[in-house]
């Protein structure tokens, strides 16, 4: 991670003999580093093969069939290496497509939009629904200052939202760890935690857009990619506040409506979920346990830790501080900003915690039933 990163990328190249090679971009991202890159590689007698990934009728470029099956298409049998030129959708793709056809990865990040360049899973969109597959992590990243500094500003606020999702990820592996016995990491908590508070410290700069800042920003989101490549999933970073963001996506996908940076959604669940934890630690746990019916286990887990999880939910930072940071950074803070309506605001509240098999707060308060 340094200015100038670029340079740096054909002669790890040469010095692990990868001379086929196959760069995969978007229009945009090809301009900001692919087409540079392709210099390079033609100076020091790389072959690379350009796989450019379209949009769909919106304009968006979307990790699902289509684009999958573009990619397998275009990136020739004997490559020695896939580089993923781009944000969060390039590198789903890439890492995807790389585990099947067994080939590495190096990862050419174009924003500090995402934490999952370091990071296995691929968040797909397979049959409409949003599914994280654990596929590959790179062999390498190079992280050119220059190139994210210049990133378009929403780009940057939507990175910081995704770390901000921490706050009650984290707090959700809790929660998890005591009503449903998942197993929890502590050293990897320990590090989201720390990648977490490095953005908080320093939001000025973030929200500068200075090469101090993306170098912060940038590093805070590698970190929270290794804990997740550590511990096999994305816990650490993604919880109750993914499950809103897939939910919306996956409507906006089925109404072919334009999507939303995936970390300006994530930002705006946060606030929506530090909402409704701070309601959950102030209820009485006992006057709705009637509720749970058959699940008198979760009731008895609740009995046992109910005052610990109240706590993490109480050590949240509140929405309007929440919405004070995302708005520092020039990020969006509510869902009418988005363009997501109340209506599916509310039906994201009681559904999507259906679409992964976690225990997290919204959950509980979907299974005590005070949504």
């Amino acid at each position: 991670m340094e200015r100038g990163a670029l340079e740096n990328v054909a002669p790890f190249l040469v010095s692990r003999q990868w001379y086929r090679t196959a760069v995969v971009a978007d229009p945009n991202t090809y301009e900001a580093a692919g087409r540079k890159l392709c210099e390079y590689f033609k100076q020091m007698g790389i072959q690379y093969q350009l796989c450019l990934l379209e949009g769909n009728e919106q304009g968006d470029v979307v990790a699902d069939e289509s684009t999958l099956v573009r990619a397998f298409v275009e990136i020739p049998r004997e490559t020695d290496v896939l580089l993923a030129v781009g944000a969060g959708t390039v590198h789903d793709v890439v890492r995807f497509v790389g585990d099947k056809l067994n080939k590495r990865f190096i990862s050419i990040p174009t924003a500090a939009s995402v934490d999952g360049f370091t990071s296995a899973g691929a968040p797909l969109i397979l049959r409409g629904v949003k599914k994280t597959i654990q596929a590959c992590s790179p062999v390498a990243v190079f992280a050119d200052l220059d190139v994210l500094s210049k990133a378009p500003a929403a780009l940057t606020a939507a990175g910081f939202g995704d770390m901000l999702a921490k706050y009650t990820s984290l707090v959700d592996w809790q929660v998890s760890r005591w009503i449903a016995d998942e197993p929890y990491c502590t050293e990897a908590a320990a590090v989201t935690r720390k990648a977490l508070d490095e953005c908080i410290i320093h939001i000025d700069r973030i929200g500068e857009g200075t090469v101090r800042g993306m170098e912060i920003l940038m590093r805070s989101l590698i970190q929270s990619g290794l804990a997740m490549l550590w511990v096999g999933h994305s816990r650490p970073a993604s919880g109750a506040e993914h499950h809103l963001s897939h939910f919306w996506e996956m409507e906006l996908l089925r109404n072919h409506q334009p999507q939303v940076l995936h970390g300006s959604k994530v930002g705006v669940a946060t606030i929506l979920i530090s909402r409704l934890y701070h309601r959950l630690a102030d209820l009485d746990f006992q006057q709705h346990l009637g509720n749970l019916g058959d699940s008198s286990a979760i009731g008895n887990r609740l009995r046992d830790h109910g005052s610990e999880i109240q706590q993490l939910f109480k050590e949240i930072p509140g929405p309007d501080r929440l919405s004070h940071w995302l708005k520092k950074v020039g990020g969006s803070a509510t869902a009418e900003e988005l363009g997501i309506d109340s209506d599916l605001v509310q039906q994201s509240m009681k559904k999507a915690y259906h679409l992964r098999d976690r225990y997290t707060g919204l959950k509980l308060a979907n299974d005590l039933n005070i949504i």
